[in-house]
């Protein structure tokens, strides 16, 4: 199978089933001297790790992370550092019946189309928690942006047709301590209770829910990007939508420009004393595929969770139609831990274009080797 593969630089290869004996992951690209321990991944995984909530899959989990290589002393080595989650609540039983038929919204279809042969255990590849080895990787690209005074920060913005309020607010108003501490990872706790209800309206008819994610990233440099194939918004929007669930992208206001005209969109440029700033921020900080150093805003659309328990119709392999109703244990929404999946993958990207950027001007060059 190709693809498990992402970065050019800073760069991770996943690998793992659902139901196998475990997930991981391996970072190469890492610089050494970066002081790194298993409670520093571990503090991320445990954002994403499920039964946490009534709102998540019940599979007990506790997705503690051991690594393998790569980092002596407390601190990486430069070397390649492999890291390794262990499976320990597999319950493949409940997924012995979907070995003859397609569930809707799943990728049972599309992957025996492909191989001719599917991991029917959970999904296998294309089981949510495969995005363990991602989550893994954006601990250490984010301590890593965090030594050069960039934060990532993801949160929940809707939940089905509730939103919090005031979507545009600047980031110090936002309160990331309440979206880490209720369930939906909202940072607003009379939406989060409002959406709260909505999820146990959805449980109860057996159904399911989408949402979406927010990201900022603050502090960003200008000048990170290419200008044609490796846009930094063109290579953000394949690092979201690789994420399971993903259906749409946005930069900025997104899909609302279509509507608008060049004077309400464009954002002026203004001095702040010696720095370039901008009056408004549109463009969510991305200006012809290259930071432009404002805040970067990207948002993440997630579908409904596709395994619901109603009675629903689809085909066997036979090509027989029949009506089904799914078992196991299944999360309601994807999107509360989706969240630090978002940060992650946003993070991972930013580290990567930040290390490709060191070579694009030859005064960078001849900085760093002291000519």
């Amino acid at each position: 199978m190709a693809g498990s593969t992402f970065g050019n630089i800073f760069q991770l290869t996943t690998w793992g089933e659902s139901h196998g004996p475990g997930i991981g992951v391996v970072v190469d690209g890492c610089p050494a001297g970066l002081a790194l321990s298993e409670s520093d991944i571990q503090a991320f995984l445990d954002r994403r790790k499920p039964g946490s909530s009534r709102f998540t899959t019940q599979r007990k989990e506790s997705d503690c992370v051991e690594i393998l290589s790569g980092i002596f002393e407390g601190r990486t080595t430069g070397t390649p550092i492999s890291m390794l989650v262990r499976n320990t609540s597999q319950k493949s039983s409940d997924y012995s019946d979907i070995a003859s038929y397609y569930r809707p919204g799943h990728a049972d279809y599309t992957f025996d189309q492909k191989y001719g042969f599917r991991d029917y255990r959970g999904g296998g590849r294309s089981s949510g928690r495969e995005t363990i080895g991602r989550v893994a990787a954006g601990a250490i690209a984010s301590k890593l942006l965090a030594e050069l005074g960039i934060t990532v920060t993801a949160y929940t913005q809707a939940i089905g047709d509730i939103e919090i309020p005031d979507i545009d607010r600047p980031m110090e108003m936002i309160s990331i301590e309440e979206a880490r501490s209720n369930p939906t990872g909202m940072p607003d706790r009379e939406t989060s209770l409002r959406a709260e209800a909505y999820l146990k309206e959805c449980m109860e008819r057996l159904d399911s829910a989408g949402g979406i994610v927010t990201c900022r990233v603050s502090n960003m440099p200008a000048g990170i990007g290419e200008p044609v194939f490796e846009k930094l918004d063109a290579n953000l929007a394949k690092a979201i939508m690789s994420i399971g669930a993903v259906k749409a992208f946005e930069i900025g206001d997104g899909v609302k420009v279509s509507s608008t005209n060049g004077s309400s969109n464009n954002d002026s440029f203004r001095m702040c004393g010696r720095k370039v700033t901008k009056a408004t921020n549109h463009a969510g900080g991305i200006l012809g595929g290259i930071s432009d150093g404002s805040e970067l805003i990207l948002r993440a659309y997630f579908k409904p969770t596709p395994s619901i328990f109603q009675k629903q119709d689809t085909v066997n392999r036979d090509g027989e139609n029949i009506t089904i109703q799914i078992k196991g244990r299944h999360d309601p929404i994807i999107v509360p831990r989706a969240v630090v999946v978002v940060e992650s993958m946003t993070a991972i990207t930013i580290l990567d274009m930040l290390l490709q950027n060191m070579t694009a001007r030859v005064d960078n060059i001849k900085r760093f080797y002291g000519k």
